[in-house]
């Protein structure tokens, strides 16, 4: 399963009408639905804030909203247009301005749906779409006369957001592709003779 990693976004004029998709990474319904109540304050001006999201590593939490929009005619088809990308872990908001024509049911869900698949199209384009691999967090101190030597090390795995803090020794923390775990473990106990415990 991919996963969404950044923001993009996207514009489509239909008929007068001004459509902003947005693709916003998420982990949980909750940070959904509070990234939705953010989008709706930023554009108060909008006539509909229209919604999809997927998450979960299963893809297993949905949601959607027309927003006002007739039933069916913008949440469904842009979760339909999501689903179809096996992506996760990932908001589409299309933001309406209504542009003074009727667009009709066929005109709305083609609108919502061709601007969601700008948007993900752009997302594919800039990158923003990884296979899911599962991160843990590690922490341990070393001394001083270790650091450069453990430093070198670290470059030999996948690590990211390290974090050093310097006190009577040195705290180093940070997260790492959770296979490789238990070899960071043990090339740090040999490079310390022991003294280094993750």
């Amino acid at each position: 399963m991919r996963v969404c990693n950044g923001y993009t976004s996207s514009e489509l004029m239909v008929k007068g009408s001004r459509f902003l998709a947005e693709v916003i990474p998420v982990e949980s319904q909750a940070a959904a639905r509070d990234t939705l109540k953010a989008q709706k304050l930023k554009y108060a001006d909008a006539t509909h804030v229209c919604h999809a999201f997927i998450c979960g590593l299963g893809a297993e939490i949905m949601g959607m909203s027309d927003d006002g929009e007739p039933s069916g005619t913008a949440g469904r088809p842009m979760l339909d247009v999501v689903k179809g990308r096996g992506v996760t872990n990932l908001l589409v908001t299309v933001t309406r301005w209504f542009g003074g024509t009727l667009l009709g049911t066929g005109g709305l869900v083609k609108a919502y749906g061709d601007s969601t698949k700008l948007v993900l199209e752009a997302a594919e384009a800039a990158g923003l779409f990884e296979e899911y691999v599962e991160r843990s967090n590690f922490a341990f101190h070393c001394s001083y006369e270790l650091f450069d030597r453990v430093k070198q090390l670290l470059g030999n795995f996948t690590v990211t957001d390290v974090a050093e803090e310097y006190g009577t020794d040195i705290a180093i923390s940070g997260r790492i592709v959770s296979a490789e775990l238990p070899d960071l473990a043990l090339a740090l106990k040999n490079l310390s003779s022991g003294k280094i415990n993750l």
